[in-house]
């Protein structure tokens, strides 16, 4: 397809999605240098075309397609990443073989091999390719709890862990459950105070990461590499805490089953997650190349229906949108700033894909497309 059939189409389409919405100006640049002007304004963004397969990308007007070419480097983005990103319904996203295969390999190998796998695809990437972006204070992979919107990121996830523990009424000696235990913010954070934790993980990397991490702070921490659904402990905790890890555990009825189990009557569970109003509204891009399985964001009006019919008390929920949003803003300006030695060490194709993540993910929460929330419950 030439240069003028791709910039007819990307018009025609300009013209119909911004019919009715506030135009977003950019420029399109083929790879001769040549720039097409989208809007009559200055651009906030120029798509420049590198190889003929970004121009055929574009053309087909396939969000998957799109992202595609960013990550093979056929396309790249000059300019305001996060405009180019609250615009993506710009291109469609209609793949209904890829969405049918998010449930299939969880009924051929079952729910817990596939979660472990879908984790791992994620999780296992060297840590110290994510503490290139994470707050050097926590390395906490959930959104920090902001008292203004230039507070320093490490302020903002202390205050977090600090909100947490005070939710789950917790002191010296007592001993917390941490379903998905990360790199270790919410542990050594309650462990530095006295108080006991065993974290759960199904990755490998963080598994490793995690008992290094202890055993040379002598905390007291316990790791356990298994399913939390498989867990079963010879006692009941004081305490659950579960940050960001209710994506990975959409079945809310047997998740709050599991928590009645391994909870103490009148202990508390402290949550937080992100949130849609569609439950696998997640784009294709997101399910195969970020968090593949059958993971999907938190459905609060599903997941209260599931409260309602436990033994479970809702104490408080707040909302956490702008808290993400700053969050995410924040990692994806670490990550670019990291660039050259991520790319250095671990490659172009991974810059890439976490660059879209995370300057995606902060675009979605800055539109209100995706939500995030934090909750405490209690069981009598």
């Amino acid at each position: 397809m030439g240069a003028s059939d791709m910039m007819g189409t990307l018009q025609r389409r300009y013209e119909t999605f911004f019919a009715s919405r506030p135009a977003v100006p950019f420029a399109v640049a083929g790879p001769d240098g040549s720039a097409h002007l989208l809007g009559g304004a200055e651009p906030l963004f120029t798509i420049k075309v590198t190889d003929p397969r970004g121009a055929k990308a574009l053309a087909g007007l396939d969000q998957f397609g799109v992202a595609v070419a960013y990550l093979q480097g056929w396309l790249d983005v000059e300019g305001d990443l996060a405009a180019a990103l609250r615009i993506r319904a710009f291109f469609t996203d209609r793949h209904p073989i890829a969405w049918l295969g998010r449930f299939v390999p969880a009924l051929l190998r079952g729910r817990q091999e596939d979660d472990r796998r879908a984790i791992s695809h994620h999780y296992d990437e060297d840590s110290e390719f994510f503490l290139t972006f994470l707050d050097s204070r926590h390395r906490c992979y959930t959104e920090g709890v902001f008292a203004s919107d230039d507070e320093p990121l490490e302020d903002a996830m202390t205050r977090k862990m600090d909100l947490a523990l005070a939710a789950i009424g917790v002191g010296p000696g007592d001993h917390v459950l941490e379903v998905g235990g990360g790199w270790g913010a919410f542990a050594e954070h309650a462990a530095r105070r006295g108080i006991r934790v065993t974290t759960t993980t199904l990755s490998r990397e963080s598994e490793r990461f995690l008992t290094e991490l202890f055993e040379r702070e002598r905390l007291p921490v316990r790791v356990v590499r298994q399913h939390i659904y498989g867990f079963r402990p010879d006692h009941r905790f004081d305490a659950i805490v579960n940050m960001g890890v209710t994506e990975h555990l959409p079945d809310y009825r047997t998740t709050l089953r599991k928590y009645a189990e391994l909870l103490r009557p009148g202990g508390r569970v402290y949550l937080d997650a992100l949130a849609m109003r569609r439950k696998h509204l997640s784009s294709t891009f997101m399910k195969r190349y970020v968090y593949p399985g059958a993971s999907a964001p938190l459905l609060l009006h599903q997941y209260l229906r599931q409260v309602a019919r436990s033994p479970f008390e809702l104490l408080s929920v707040d909302d956490d949108r702008h808290n993400y949003y700053l969050t995410c803003r924040e990692w994806a300006c670490r990550l670019d700033a990291a660039r050259d030695e991520i790319v250095r060490r671990w490659g172009e194709p991974l810059y890439r894909r976490f660059r879209l993540f995370l300057w995606g993910s902060a675009a979605g929460f800055d539109t209100g497309l995706v939500q995030a929330y934090r909750w405490v419950l209690r069981l009598p």
